[in-house]
């Protein structure tokens, strides 16, 4: 990360040969399982509870190029759909995402700064699948009663669902601590609310 700054030339190669490497291995993988398969998922936590990790200069000065080459790479295999995992506030790149040709975003992480859900459906949810956002893993599915977990997610499905483009997840991994029945009552509301 200091690298990106302090000696972008060396970030710059690290990247090159990061990208490089990605791109050879995808074709690999290409090349025995082509046929079968229909979403690339790519992972870049870019964000911070509170904003993208690194201005969105920087980031398209720095990191999109390099970014780029594999989402185009991947993109000119027909009937691929490109995957990104991105944890964090990333509002202002998802414009950047959508230009590189990133079809599903993951986890929408609406707990963070700026990530209003019905702002994110209303700005991008034509143009992008949201592929989470169906449960906050922070706050509400560790600690919340399973009537209130169940209310929570049918909120998020009432956003996110209207006109497609939604596949149910919740924010991120549950954890240790979260209650069995608050689990349960998670995919009881999908159940109960989410089908199209």
């Amino acid at each position: 990360m200091m690298d990106l700054l302090a000696d972008p030339d060396m970030a710059q190669c690290i990247m090159r040969h990061l990208a490089d490497t990605f791109i050879t291995r995808f074709d690999r993988f290409y090349a025995a399982i082509g046929p079968y398969i229909q979403i690339v998922n790519v992972n870049d936590d870019l964000g911070t509870q509170a904003g993208p990790q690194l201005s969105p200069e920087l980031y398209r000065k720095m990191v999109k190029p390099y970014q780029q080459k594999v989402y185009r790479h991947i993109k000119q295999h027909p009937g691929l759909f490109l995957f990104l995992h991105t944890d964090g506030a990333v509002r202002d790149l998802i414009p950047d995402f959508m230009e590189m040709g990133v079809d599903i975003l993951n986890p929408v992480q609406f707990t963070c700064a700026r990530m209003d859900l019905k702002e994110l459906k209303a700005e991008f949810g034509r143009d992008i699948a949201f592929w989470g956002g169906g449960c906050d893993t922070q706050t509400i599915l560790p600690t919340a009663s399973p009537a209130r977990v169940k209310e929570h997610v049918k909120t998020c499905l009432d956003i996110l669902m209207p006109g497609g483009g939604f596949v149910f997840n919740q924010l991120h991994n549950i954890q240790p601590d979260v209650p069995p029945e608050n689990i349960m009552a998670m995919y009881e509301a999908v159940h109960e609310h989410g089908l199209y």
